[in-house]
C-alpha cells in the first residue's frame, strides 16, 4: 500500500483512515495500521443476508432495533474496525444519524457478526483479534461466520469481560436465541442465491 496523507510507512490516524480513495476497497485502522477488508461475492452476500435475516427477526420481535454493517465504523481499543455486520439499538442509530457521524461506539453495539475470508490475514483478525477488542469494548455477542465447506455460526457470549462459546450451528441446523432479541435460521441460507 503506498503512503497516504503524506505518511509514507505510518503509523497513519483517522484522518489517513478517511483520506484513502474511494475505490471499492474498504480499510480498517488498528493500532496505527491501516488494513484493507477484503471483499469477494460470498462473503458480501453472505453479510447482506445476515443482515436481511436480522432486520427480519428485530421486525417480528418488535425489537427497537436498528442493523448495519460496514462501511460503518466501530471504535475499540485498537482503534476503528468495520464489521460485516452489527445491530444497535434504533434511539443510538438515530442519535448517529442526527450527530451526520458513521462512526459507533463499541458500548452502543448489542451484536457484532464477521463473515471470514479463510487464508488472509483478516482470517487471523477476526477470529482472534476482534474477539479479544470487541470483549474489551464490552460488545455483548460475537457471532464468527464461516462459509467453507457448507456456512456455519459460532455464537460468543460475554461473560466476566471475556467472551464464551454459546453455542454452534451448521447448515441444516436451527440457530434459536432469544438475546439480543429472538432470532431463528438455519446457517445454510447465508449461501444460498435467491
Amino acid at each position: 500500500m503506498g503512503g497516504t496523507a503524506g505518511r509514507a510507512h505510518g503509523p497513519y490516524t483517522l484522518y489517513d483512515l478517511d483520506a484513502m480513495p474511494e475505490e471499492g476497497r474498504r480499510y480498517e485502522l488498528a493500532d496505527g495500521w491501516l488494513n484493507e477488508l477484503p471483499g469477494d461475492l460470498w462473503h458480501d452476500h453472505a453479510a447482506d443476508t445476515l443482515k436481511t435475516i436480522l432486520k427480519d427477526a428485530a421486525r417480528q420481535a418488535d425489537a427497537d432495533v436498528h442493523v448495519a454493517g460496514a462501511p460503518q465504523d466501530v471504535t475499540t481499543p485498537a482503534g476503528v474496525r468495520k464489521p460485516d455486520v452489527f445491530a444497535v439499538a434504533r434511539d443510538v442509530a438515530r442519535a448517529a444519524l442526527e450527530r451526520r457521524t458513521r462512526t459507533y461506539y463499541g458500548p452502543d453495539l448489542m451484536l457484532v457478526a464477521e463473515v471470514v475470508t479463510p487464508r488472509t490475514v483478516n482470517e487471523q483478525i477476526d477470529r482472534v483479534r476482534k474477539v479479544e477488542e470487541y470483549a474489551a469494548t464490552g460488545i455483548p455477542h460475537y457471532w464468527i461466520i464461516d462459509l467453507e465447506p457448507r456456512p456455519s455460526i459460532t455464537m460468543l457470549e460475554l461473560a466476566g469481560g471475556r467472551y464464551e462459546v454459546a453455542g454452534r450451528a451448521r447448515s441444516g441446523e436451527t440457530v434459536t436465541l432469544t438475546a439480543p432479541f429472538p432470532i431463528r435460521f438455519d446457517p445454510v441460507r447465508l449461501s444460498e442465491m435467491d
